[in-house]
């Protein structure tokens, strides 16, 4: 994964420390900006309320509030939590030009955003993330 210009990552480790933490697809994912097969993940229908942290560095990214049936194959969010819990990042791969969004406090890779799609949300913006990317802590 290309670093993000102009940021530094509060959560820095090595990509072997990495490899050791995370599964096989959790690094590639995480790590190399993979994307998990549509349906296939965890949190694609999941109603729990709580909060979805990184699965690489438990920073807190998504609140279930945000959370919204898009039908498009990964759980999609209209806004992250407040601040900089995110970093976008234009992605010209596959011949598109697309918005990565990746963890701001490890600069692990999430999946995308988009916009003007015609949700019925306050931002008109679709977040389209990993399950894999996600670990989701459920309100008590």
């Amino acid at each position: 994964m290309e670093p993000v210009v102009g940021a530094t990552p509060r959560v820095v480790k090595s990509e072997r420390e990495w490899r050791e933490e995370l599964g096989p697809v959790e690094y590639a994912v995480l790590r190399q900006a993979g994307t998990e097969p549509p349906w296939s993940g965890e949190y694609v229908e999941t109603k729990a309320t709580g909060v979805y942290e990184c699965r690489a560095c438990g920073a807190e990214l998504f609140r279930s509030s945000t959370k919204f049936d898009s039908h498009c194959g990964w759980p999609s969010f209209f806004s992250p939590m407040a601040g900089d819990r995110v970093i976008l990042r234009e992605d010209r791969k596959h011949g598109m030009l697309r918005t990565e969004v990746l963890c701001a406090s490890c600069h692990s890779h999430l999946g995308h955003v988009f916009e003007g799609e015609g949700y019925d949300t306050p931002t008109d913006q679709r977040y389209c993330i990993n399950s894999i990317s996600l670990r989701l802590v459920e309100d008590e």
